[in-house]
């Protein structure tokens, strides 16, 4: 704790609450709440606040909390705020000061601020954009990873999204050691109910069977329970038993409803074992399918099983049961965290390196173009794949993870992370991932097998067309500068090949997004990017 020089301070007259700080940050310390004002009364005399503004929310009060004490100084949340100070050039919304000064008087507005109720996630709010997102309570803080971290934010997001009912298998790397760093860890629980998020980490080679255990074994605790459910209809009450097999989850509302309905059935089940021990003559059995209901009751409850991984596990040592896991057609999710490199090993060249960046391994810069992975999901036509990049479209990217989520059966999400393996500022990580997209090096993306059904196309790109050369990307960064200055003749050749691959890269999407996979073309183009494509598959960016 305190380790940081400099940390974020909060300007509530001119920031417009569109909660992109709390989003990005990497190690959760900035928090956000809307509560009634009253609630404030007794707030200390440096705890700021400003007017909410929520048309769902009228007549509250909009608080933004820094824990300075758990802040690494990245500034990220600094380079995402949307805001210029007209006041004072430079400035904005939020912004760095130095943190000693603050210590003591932020501490206890820390505390005053983790007392105060957090927006029920179930109540008028549609979580899917960021304004709202950020007052959902995250259950992954303050981990070890390091300042800037392009992995956590996603990690943060996912747990917001969907709270306790995640189940999560960690391949080792990075994502193991600061989530894993025992005996602490930063996978934590919900203040009101104390639950949370069920974590635990296997090694590299299985960790996508591992997490299909999980699935396999809720699957089977949530049948034994509905199978009880049946036998006990006219203990349980036949109207409850029916709500309960019934019940409608797709929705936070229908699945807040639901976790209602199962206290109800524990305190009726509870109640029965209790008179069943009087019952003379014992009925047959009731006793042991009662205490057996009770163990496996919470699965009753839709759970969400997410496999994560860094690059190193889903492209290399851990690719053939990620393959697996895909074709099982099983309701499982699979996050990738992509930082192109063997980040936790110190920087070893994965099949994720892009053509042209050096890493160990590949010291003259690697020869061979990245593993389209998403691609390879995308063939067995039943898997949800998205690529997403939260510092280029972060909508795009909360879009994704509730598409995945909601869809019955296999998912894949690819996420840019930029890494301090990258050789960039880490404050700028985010202005990376937006190059990235906007050369067309990271094409944004979703391919929705549902949308077969509608006779819609899967595949939806959800980037532009190139912007920059690759190059203008590339060379931001010192895996791509080293070789620039080392062997610039080599640098210059590579550099072509790259700009090529991404051209042709951009090419055959445009062409999926045009056309469908698998689907005859009517020629009258498609949505591409927001916008309709004429048509025309020319390369947008010359080498």
């Amino acid at each position: 704790r305190n380790i940081a020089l400099e940390v974020p301070v909060w300007d509530p007259d001119i920031c417009i609450q569109c909660g992109k700080c709390v989003y990005v940050c990497p190690h959760a310390v900035i928090r956000a709440k809307v509560v009634p004002p009253e609630l404030l009364a007794n707030a200390p005399a440096s705890f700021k606040s400003t007017e909410a503004r929520w048309k769902e929310l009228p007549n509250q009060k909009y608080v933004l909390q820094v824990a300075v004490e758990d802040c690494t100084g990245c500034a990220l949340c600094v380079e995402a705020c949307p805001v210029k100070d007209k006041r004072q050039t430079g400035r904005k919304a939020i912004n760095m000061a130095p943190q000693l000064p603050l210590r003591e008087a932020e501490a206890q507005n820390w505390e005053f601020f983790k007392q105060l109720p957090n927006h029920p996630r179930f109540d008028g709010i549609h979580f899917n954009n960021v304004k709202n997102v950020q007052l959902l309570e995250p259950l992954f803080e303050f981990s070890g990873a390091c300042a800037g971290c392009g992995e956590t934010p996603y990690l943060s997001l996912l747990t917001r999204l969907f709270g306790d009912r995640l189940y999560v298998a960690n391949a080792t790397g990075c994502s193991s050691i600061y989530g894993g760093n025992l005996p602490t860890t930063p996978w934590t629980f919900e203040a009101a109910t104390g639950r949370g998020p069920a974590w635990s980490n296997s090694l590299f080679e299985d960790n996508a069977e591992f997490g299909l255990g999980m699935r396999l074994a809720l699957d089977e605790q949530m049948n034994l329970a509905r199978e009880l459910v049946g036998r006990l209809r006219n203990v349980i009450g036949a109207e409850l038993a029916d709500a309960l097999l019934n019940a409608d989850q797709s929705t936070e509302q229908g699945i807040a409803a639901q976790r209602e309905r199962v206290a109800e059935l524990r305190r009726r089940l509870e109640g029965w074992r209790a008179e069943t021990a009087a019952l003379q003559p014992p009925i047959a059995d009731l006793p042991s399918l009662i205490s057996n209901l009770l163990a496996v009751s919470d699965k009753l409850v839709r759970k969400s099983v997410w496999i994560v991984g860094g690059d190193g596990w889903a492209y290399d040592i851990g690719y053939g049961g990620l393959d697996h896991v895909l074709a099982s057609g099983h309701n499982v999710k699979m996050l990738v965290l992509d930082t192109e490199v063997y980040s936790n090993t110190g920087g070893q060249a994965s099949k994720a390196t892009p053509l042209g960046a050096i890493a160990k391994f590949a010291a003259a810069g690697k020869h061979t173009r990245k593993k389209d992975l998403g691609m390879m999901a995308m063939s067995y036509g039943n898997v949800y794949v998205a690529q997403v990049a939260m510092g280029a479209n972060d909508a795009q990217t909360i879009k994704a993870f509730l598409e995945a989520e909601s869809y019955n059966g296999p998912a894949l999400i690819i996420a840019y992370s930029h890494c301090i393996a990258h050789g960039i500022d880490m404050a700028k990580g985010l202005h990376q991932q937006k190059l990235a997209a906007d050369s067309g090096y990271w094409p944004l993306y979703r391919y929705d097998p549902r949308l077969h059904a509608q006779g819609k196309n899967p595949f939806q790109l959800d980037s532009g067309a190139p912007k920059i050369a690759f190059k203008d990307y590339a060379y931001n960064e010192t895996r791509y500068r080293m070789l620039q200055q080392s062997h610039p003749e080599e640098a210059e050749a590579l550099m072509k090949a790259a700009q090529a691959a991404v051209n042709e890269h951009w090419r055959k999407y445009e062409e999926m997004a045009l056309k469908g996979i698998g689907q005859p073309h009517d020629g009258a183009g498609a949505m591409v990017g927001g916008a309709k494509s004429a048509g025309t598959l020319e390369p947008r960016v010359a080498v």
